[in-house]
């Protein structure tokens, strides 16, 4: 007789039966909401909780629910027209208070299941809609700020040393002029200090001794590995910050960056946040200099650079900056003396370097450069090229009044650009220049219309694969139907718990899984058919039908399996998506088709004495 131990039975139950709990959230579906949040990430105070629920009762916007959910409030509306109504509420009564008001889709799942950390699926950009954007990094300038960095660090080094030198950038090296053998042989440890691979070469020429030095291939990459993943990184800080719920920053390819921000339908902000590449420098003022002389000359003098300030007045800078702003740790908005300010933090290097500076000249004039880095298409030659532009200014000069190091602030800003300049300083300086070169934006009618094809295919499939196998093989087919919506739910509880973004190729996979699951089955089932024409008794061949097919149903999935791994690992975005699903389907389906159905089988017919088995085309 055919019969699985106890255990066992209670085993496949018990997966049946959490694997329907687990996917129960995806019933309810999700509603058009308003997500509150603190622009530094921290959990918002039952205060503020209080004044939107007032805010929302004053203006009579009524609202179906509303939820703290990892320190940020989600506000739920039952249609799109409140949605915008108390995001513009919100928006201007909280704007200035250092939080963040983003609208988005959040689950209507009931609060009881929210509580044991059960959601439904992610649905990606395709579905839910949003903003996808594309950004290619400049590897190039990656390069040549790491080699102004070695540049600015040697000669600071030297100065210290009181050496007389001359160091420079010339093309992709590094170049050290000193006087003696004595003073090369201290730049050249200075050099083989750094953490780093260079190609060092040492020449004489005249009274002169030269260094040169260029990094190997080996390090020009892990400074453009570095670029991307910094980059990367600081992208997903910036939307973070911008509160955007389920955002998606991964790399894609050799120098760019996806990001896909579901349930934003205005992509101004996020794109004046994301691509830009400003960052700060903070130098002194050249004293004793004419900058209205030095525009008039068209050139500055020697150790000094020209530029403007927010009048366009001129203004004279030294070369090399004190501090950039990779080195800054945190930035965060606020007002000073009634005007708004920038509160800036340095970390450890950057808090020397400005002790020593300001040490050394209070009561002298300090500027704050802000500088962006664009793209532009001018036509030359008859052709459209695609050329970068810096732009710098200087947004303030004051008088250092004191010594200060790691503590300080910036003025001479609007409320706005406090907001965004501070937002860019604390998700971190772009290790290199981006740019966008891909901008799309689906709206959410969109999605829902992906959605339903997408539903209605698997219900198509679902329902012709039923009807199949309820035909071809009778009872068992029904046995392998049920093991199919089990295959379905197990799926969808899967994909609930890894969160894992379901996306269009992501029904695609689950609709190529609908097909494939039975084949498990249709091996099972022939294999227990030809048992019976070879005489065997029914029990016998049931036995003999599931343990013969196993190695070749195994072999199969597994090469699917395979290929599924392969193509998540070296795919993009949609690919992987198709990737997750097409593997979770193949795990599902290798417990319901085999271990399920098996258990089906025997609760059936295995404790029976059968003349025959209802599979159809069996003796």
């Amino acid at each position: 007789m055919n019969h699985y131990p106890a255990w066992k039975n209670l085993l496949v139950a018990a997966v049946v039966l959490l694997g329907v709990f687990v996917a129960v959230p995806n019933l309810f579906g999700k509603a058009p909401s308003v997500q509150v949040s603190r622009s530094d990430n921290n959990p918002l105070a039952d205060v503020t909780v209080e004044q939107v629920s007032g805010l929302l009762d004053e203006a009579q916007i009524s609202r179906a629910d509303s939820y703290i959910e990892e320190g940020r409030l989600l506000v739920q509306f039952d249609d799109v027209q409140e949605q915008l109504r108390a995001s513009e509420l919100l928006r201007d009564n909280l704007s200035d208070k250092a939080y963040v008001v983003a609208v988005t889709l959040a689950p209507r799942t009931p609060a009881w299941l929210r509580n044991l950390g059960l959601q439904p699926m992610s649905l990606g950009l395709d579905l839910r809609g949003g903003v996808h954007f594309l950004f290619e990094v400049d590897l190039e300038a990656a390069i040549a700020q790491r080699l102004d960095i070695i540049s600015n660090d040697l000669n600071r080094q030297l100065r210290r040393e009181r050496i007389r030198r001359n160091v420079r950038v010339v093309g992709k090296e590094v170049r050290v002029r000193v006087t003696s053998l004595a003073d090369l042989d201290i730049a050249e440890q200075m050099v083989n200090d750094r953490e780093e691979l260079f190609d060092i070469r040492r020449s004489e020429s005249g009274d002169e001794q030269q260094l040169t030095i260029r990094a190997t291939d080996d390090q020009v990459r892990a400074w453009q590995d570095f670029a991307i993943q910094q980059n990367t990184i600081t992208l997903r800080n910036r939307v973070n910050a911008l509160g955007v719920a389920e955002p998606v920053v991964q790399r894609q390819g050799v120098n760019r960056i996806v990001v896909q921000l579901p349930g934003v339908q205005d992509p101004a902000q996020a794109e004046r946040i994301l691509d830009a590449t400003a960052t700060l420098e903070f130098r002194l003022v050249c004293e004793g200099e004419s900058a209205f002389e030095a525009e008039r000359r068209g050139r500055a003098p020697l150790g000094c650079e020209l530029f403007r300030d927010r009048q366009s007045q001129p203004v004279l800078l030294k070369r090399g900056a004190i501090v950039t702003g990779d080195q800054l740790t945190d930035a965060s908005q606020g007002f000073s003396e009634g005007s708004p300010a920038v509160f800036v933090r340095l970390d450890a290097t950057g808090a020397d370097e400005m002790l020593r500076t300001t040490r050394d000249n209070v009561g002298k004039p300090m500027a704050v450069l802000f500088v962006e880095q664009n793209r532009e298409e001018i036509e030359r030659d008859g052709e459209i090229r695609t050329v970068t532009r810096t732009e710098r200014e200087v947004i303030n000069v004051a008088t250092i009044q004191g010594v200060f190091s790691s503590s300080f602030q910036i003025t001479g800003l609007d409320v706005t650009e406090a907001r965004d300049l501070s937002l860019l300083l604390r998700a971190g300086a772009l290790a290199a220049p981006i740019y966008k070169v891909e901008e799309r934006t689906i709206g959410p009618s969109l999605g829902q219309d992906n959605i339903d094809r997408g539903f209605n295919a698997i219900i198509i499939g679902f329902v012709l694969v039923v009807i199949f196998m309820a035909i071809y093989y009778r009872a068992f087919g029904l046995i392998a139907d049920t093991a199919l919506l089990l295959n379905l739910v197990l799926m969808v509880a899967i994909l609930s718990l890894l969160q894992a973004s379901l996306t269009l190729p992501g029904i695609a996979g689950i609709v190529l899984t609908v097909g494939m699951a039975v084949d498990a089955n249709v091996l099972i089932f022939e294999r227990i058919r030809e048992e019976v024409r070879n005489g065997n008794s029914p029990q016998a061949s049931i036995a003999a039908g599931y343990d013969k097919a196993l190695s070749t149903i195994a072999d199969a999935n597994v090469t699917t399996l395979i290929a599924a791994v392969v193509l998540f690992a070296f795919g993009t975005g949609p690919i992987k998506g198709f990737a997750i699903t097409l593997s979770v389907g193949i795990v599902t389906s290798m417990f319901t088709s085999i271990i399920g159905t098996r258990a089906l089988v025997n609760a059936l017919f295995g404790r029976r004495t059968l003349e025959r088995l209802p599979i159809g085309g069996a003796a």
